[in-house]
């Protein structure tokens, strides 16, 4: 069986070791892995990644990473034959996520990048994880991995984001919605919504997981993603 080329697509101040087991377990797959250091707008970001990637791939896309996918999809529908959105939300930013992200651009102008990472890892872990030395270790070294400039790109890139709900109905790929349910940063309403508004999306839920369940429930994910990139 010949098997698709798979495009990642990240979040926001994390980069291609968030899909470390992942990559393990798909070492004999064609894998590839978005640029999302260079652009300011969710738009740039998606035209880098049709650039680079194959004719017709899977894109598994996480948080930051489903903006972009939306925005592929919206350029590009034929060329994504599956589609894995985890740990995202379909709709732009409202006023308290402006002022939040506000607040971070704010500590880096001051100089403070570093109180950035600590400020989101509330949100990113649920509160029996926030001791996990590796977990927060691997936080930590992507954000500074990451660094100031390209995360001021990135937020810039977010705040300025479009509303994709009213385009969801157009995506005919396969969909798969990944979430943990304790996720600080995407609720449950956020993901109904693109359950109800995507056509066929299939969802799963993984109890206790955060903002990263690549790496909080590597090996739940990765059985998740590879049954749905394997399906017929």
């Amino acid at each position: 069986m010949s098997r698709l080329p798979i495009v990642l697509a990240s979040g926001q101040l994390l980069t291609e070791e968030t899909w470390t087991p992942q990559r393990a377990a798909w070492a004999d797959r064609d894998v590839h892995h978005a640029d999302h250091t260079r652009d300011e707008t969710i738009a740039g970001m998606a035209t880098r990644l049709l650039a680079a990637a194959p004719e017709r791939f899977a894109l598994v896309a996480h948080a930051m990473g489903g903006f972009v996918a939306f925005e592929v999809m919206r350029r590009a529908p034929g060329r994504v034959a599956r589609l894995a959105l985890i740990a995202t939300l379909p709709a732009a930013d409202g006023p308290a996520q402006t002022a939040r992200r506000q607040g971070y651009i704010d500590l880096v102008d001051a100089g403070r990048f570093d109180q950035v990472i600590e400020e989101r890892i509330p949100m990113l872990f649920p509160p029996a994880k926030r001791d996990d030395a590796p977990l927060l270790a691997l936080a930590r070294r992507m954000a500074a991995q990451t660094g100031a400039e390209t995360f001021l790109r990135q937020q810039r890139a977010i705040m300025s984001r479009i509303d994709s709900r009213p385009t969801l109905g157009a995506i005919t790929a396969p969909v798969l919605l990944i979430r943990g349910d304790a996720d600080g940063i995407t609720t449950a309403e956020q993901q109904q919504e693109m359950l109800d508004g995507i056509p066929g999306a299939h969802l799963e839920i993984l109890p206790g997981v955060g903002h990263l369940p690549t790496i909080e429930a590597a090996g739940q994910t990765t059985a998740l993603l590879t049954d749905w990139l394997d399906r017929a």
